[in-house]
């Protein structure tokens, strides 16, 4: 059962605890993403043994928190990712959020919306981009996907499911375009092969043969695109 438990400390260290079957050794990672620091326990490692394990590695904890860059909040002067441009933001004139003149306008009204609008800018893109990107790959593939859903997740930027849905995250509109269409491709494929088989990443070339490239960006910049915030 999974577990939060904190080290003590100035600030204390929020901590989860993960039992795993497979895992071999008492293992600590913190979160590119979110700066979660997950302990991942072997099984017939001891709760004891799990915090004096951590508590030993307490410095090395606190240098990569403190490492990992800090939360962006997108407003006027700052700029915005999208679709691999990095747009400036700019109080405008109209009711919504538009692109003019190579900057991304917002209301200048109500500014403590600006990012909430920001989103649902970002997630309207988002579900025209993937949809099309999956349309095309599914026709290319010959096989129909099911519904597509938009969230905003932190731990894949995709899924498929035995029923053919499909699943994506809408921070992918921030990223390149060709980012965004592997993503389309790697989840289509899956109609294919449910798995990540050599036989899955043959459907995967097929349909982008040049997917290798956004595959290393998205592994390499996920971080960037995770640290900006939208929410308080």
């Amino acid at each position: 059962m999974v577990e939060q438990v904190f080290l003590p400390g100035d600030p204390p260290i929020a901590l989860t605890l993960r039992p795993s079957r497979r895992a071999r050794r008492l293992s600590l990672r913190v979160s590119r993403l979110d700066g979660r620091v997950t302990l991942t326990l072997p099984h017939g490692a001891s709760r004891r043994q799990a915090l004096a394990f951590a508590a030993q590695k307490t410095d090395w904890i606190r240098r990569q928190i403190a490492a990992r860059p800090g939360d962006v909040r997108p407003m006027p002067g700052g700029v915005l990712p999208f679709r691999g441009a990095e747009m400036p933001i700019a109080a405008g004139p109209g009711r919504s959020v538009r692109i003019a003149d190579g900057r991304i306008e917002v209301p200048a009204r109500d500014p403590d919306r600006t990012p909430a609008r920001l989103a649902a800018f970002l997630k309207h893109h988002a579900r025209l981009d993937l949809v099309e990107a999956s349309g095309r790959h599914a026709a290319a593939l010959g096989r129909p996907h099911g519904r597509i859903t938009i969230r905003d997740t932190r731990s894949r930027w995709g899924s498929c499911n035995a029923q053919g849905d499909l699943m994506f995250s809408w921070r992918l509109v921030m990223a390149p375009p060709q980012v965004l269409d592997y993503v389309a491709a790697h989840e289509v494929a899956h109609l294919a092969e449910m798995n990540h088989s050599h036989a899955f990443w043959s459907q995967v070339e097929r349909l982008l043969p040049s997917y290798a490239a956004p595959r290393r960006w998205l592994r390499d910049n996920a971080p960037q695109l995770h640290r900006i915030r939208f929410k308080d």
